[in-house]
């Protein structure tokens, strides 16, 4: 399938153009121009979503895991193509981009399967007693139901799995939630064509085209509109932390304040034990150096920050480290925004008092090449700025002078999407004294393993802590994101026939 972009908006069913455009950046081949984004689409998106939602929000779940099917069938369709525009506008290998297709058309038949399922619905009934005393109790019967319209912000670094048609989309259409969506200007033409994969899904399923809207990036107006449209019920954001931060502000400043699910900025430390650091330290160091550098280190769960006891094998796993991130070249990024971005924050730990350069390199425009830094336990606990995020393949390793140090570095940080462990059965008891420290600091956390890798599944949560995200109840990978546009109805005595089909032939437990 051939793909040429038209550069429009997708606006209930309609592509329409704008008078203001801008440019994408290829990282090869021709540029193309797309229609910018204005508060007169959002307004006329918004509308049309709660129009949808009418029919959509009361739809079955049958008819609601066809569509999502339809969808992934539909991506499945367009997949050389996805693959082809994607890697020119991100710069990501194919390789990648292929397998993040396929997650996106998992992610979309796993929620089908869920809502089948039912499970998700929680169900309840409290059978009348009309004979309690002192009071008789009523028929009380509960359900979740879906919020409304939903507002999502597509992802620089995942252009398919968290953008268009990713994984905070397929969560909102699974409760019911017609979606807008602000595509990222990275790759607004990746954008467009999953975008074309959703109108086909629509046409196919008859579903009410205000369902789903697509409106390209535009000035900041465009964003502040969406998530302070009266008609937005709830906001899923992946990004950085000075974005979410302002768009969460925003959220809370309505007249009706809605919920933000803001993924915003994590450091991912791993903890090595002492044990394993004396038994595996130089196969953990390579094996970190592949993970830090990993598609140019732009992933939210790239683990940036290694935690380790000083002496002699601490000074052995940073040489390995050097020695493992050395032959790696430079990686094209995503955008020359987030390349200069890299090299701030390079910049800032180089310049940072009690942090020493262990390997440096020289990278420019959009590229990437890994940096290696090292300080102390103490200097870390005295500078807070050490724990930010730095968006790229960077490591910073941190010698405590004991496991009592290392567990006060454990305290001092702030919400982290993962914390990782590496231990041995030797170094039980000291991670049974380190473990309840990152449960209140983590959504996930693993051992010996690295956190780049997100499953999606029933039991995974991705988010934490503020500042990760900014809400600590919610995940936005798993079938567990369904339950952030979502919210329980109780219908007291209310006649069978007018209950939702869904809770009608509920019978108590």
């Amino acid at each position: 399938m051939s793909f040429t972009a038209h550069g429009k908006h997708l606006i209930a069913g309609q592509w329409v153009a704008t008078d203001t455009t801008f440019s994408n950046a290829p990282t090869h081949g021709p540029v193309s121009d797309f229609s910018a984004g204005s508060v007169e689409l959002v307004n006329r998106a918004c509308e049309a979503a709660e129009e949808a939602f009418w029919s959509f929000g009361y739809s079955t779940r049958e008819a609601r895991a066809t569509f999502l099917n339809t969808i992934a069938d539909e991506i499945e369709a367009r997949a050389e193509t996805i693959t082809a525009i994607g890697s020119l506008e991100t710069g990501l290998p194919e390789a990648r981009l292929q397998g993040e297709r396929g997650r996106t058309v998992g992610q979309l038949r796993l929620f089908a399967a869920h809502i089948l399922a039912g499970d998700y619905l929680d169900r309840r009934h409290d059978v009348p007693l009309p004979d309690r005393q002192p009071l008789p109790r009523p028929d009380i019967r509960l359900m979740q139901r879906p919020l409304g319209p939903v507002a999502v912000f597509g992802a620089s670094n995942f252009p398919l799995a968290f953008s268009t048609a990713g994984g905070d989309v397929a969560s909102a259409l699974a409760a019911g939630c017609p979606v807008v969506v602000k595509g990222h200007e990275a790759h607004p033409g990746t954008s467009e064509i999953m975008a074309e994969a959703i109108h086909a899904a629509i046409e196919k399923c008859a579903v009410h085209p205000g369902v789903f809207s697509l409106v390209h990036g535009g000035s900041r107006a465009v964003g502040q509109r969406l998530v302070q449209h009266p008609l937005i019920k709830a906001v899923g954001f992946t990004g950085s932390l000075a974005a979410g931060r302002a768009l969460f502000d925003l959220c809370a400043k309505r007249f009706e304040p809605i919920a933000f699910y803001g993924e915003l900025g994590s450091v991912n430390p791993m903890f090595l034990m002492p044990h394993a650091l004396r038994e595996r330290g130089l196969e953990i160091a390579r094996g970190w150096a592949g993970s830090l550098t990993q598609g140019a280190g732009q992933f939210c769960t790239n683990p940036g920050v290694a935690v380790l006891v000083e002496g002699e094998e601490a000074t052995a796993f940073i040489r390995a480290v050097v020695q493992a991130l050395g032959p790696v070249g430079a990686q094209v990024m995503l955008t020359e925004g987030i390349a200069a971005a890299y090299r701030a924050g390079r910049d800032r730990l180089a310049e940072s008092v009690g942090v020493r350069e262990v390997l440096t390199t020289t990278c420019e425009l959009r590229q990437a090449t890994p940096y290696l830094f090292a300080t102390t336990g103490r200097e870390w606990l005295a500078n807070a700025s050490l724990g930010h995020e730095v968006f790229g393949p960077l490591g910073l390793v941190v010698t405590v002078a004991n496991v009592d140090e290392l567990l006060q570095v454990a305290r001092s940080l702030e919400g982290q999407l993962t914390c990782t462990l590496h231990m041995d059965a030797a170094d039980t008891d000291e991670v049974r004294r380190l473990l309840p420290i990152l449960e209140r600091k983590a959504g996930r956390i693993l051992a010996n393993g690295f956190p780049t890798g997100v499953e999606v599944s029933e039991a995974m949560v991705h988010g934490g802590p503020y500042p990760a995200s900014t809400n600590f109840g919610a995940t936005s990978v798993g079938t567990m994101a369904i339950r952030r546009f979502l919210r329980p109805v109780s219908y007291q005595n209310i006649p069978s026939t007018l209950l939702p089909l869904d809770l009608r032939y509920l019978s108590a437990p």
